[in-house]
Formats: structure tokens, sequence, C-alpha cells
């Protein structure tokens, strides 16, 4: 399936790939729909041995930070949210919504930057936030089959 601009769906699963494996300290990278159907996702070369279900429960928890950032939002009158970080004792969860109503997110560890990984994110959604159509994103999530992209 293609998207505006002639973007398929292993268009957006390489980008996906390249924040993950690009970015120093980045662990994993998953995008998500708004309703936290997981469209794709890649492992970073830091990654640790994960949970079978890791990578859907860092959809859920992204998915779920961005709405409730930008409930928070709305009740406060404070204008669109930009992105979310979770700050841990050993690393990072960053989110950012992308127009079309998809999630970013990325799993970091301590030693990231975050002013890279931030960087990094918003040129992703500039890239591939206008091409995630309806019918991209339903193509994506159909196209999961249970594989992962990258490592």
């Amino acid at each position: 399936m293609t998207g505006s601009n002639g973007t398929t769906a292993r268009d957006v699963d390489w980008l996906v790939a390249g924040l993950a494996g690009d970015v120093p300290g980045v662990r994993e990278v998953v995008l998500v729909s708004s309703d936290g159907l997981m469209l794709a996702s890649a492992r970073g070369p830091d990654a640790a041995a994960a949970a079978a279900d890791a990578e859907e429960q860092l959809g859920a928890i992204v998915s779920g930070l961005v709405a409730l950032a930008e409930g928070t939002s709305r009740v406060l009158d404070m204008g669109a949210v930009r992105q979310e970080i979770v700050t841990m004792a050993e690393g990072y969860v960053v989110a950012m919504s992308i127009s079309d109503g998809s999630c970013l997110g990325v799993h970091a560890g301590g030693s990231a930057d975050l002013g890279v990984i931030a960087y990094q994110m918003t040129s992703f959604v500039r890239r591939a936030g206008h091409v995630l159509t309806p019918a991209l994103r339903a193509q994506m999530h159909q196209d999961r089959g249970g594989g992962r992209v990258g490592s």
C-alpha cells in the first residue's frame, strides 16, 4: 500500500529502523496508532534482551502517555503538546504524537542524549507524519504479522 507522495509501509519501517539504529542510546522505537495498535517497531544496537511482549507494552505506554498529555493540555488550555518525557533511574521513554493520530515512542538508556533523541524524533515526524494516511496505517497494521523490523 502506498501513501501520499508514493510512501509505502516499507519506507516507514525503514525510517523506524534508522531511528533505532542510528541514534546512540536508543534501545527501542515504536510507531503505534492512536488506539495503541502497533504499526512498526525496531530495536537499537544497545537493546537488552526483552520479554516477548515488550514492544506491545511499550506501544501501549506510548499511546497512553500521549493521550494523557493531550487530555491534560485540553483541561488546562495550554495548547498543543510537543512531546512527553519520562525520566527514570536507568533511562527514558520519549513520546510524540503525529498529526494523523499516530504516536512515536523511544525507549533509551540513561546515557542517551535527550536533545539528539528529540531532534531525531521531530525529524521523523516531519518526514513521515504527513504520509501516514488511514489506508497506509491499516496496511502497516495488517502487515505486522508478528514480525519485527530491525535487529
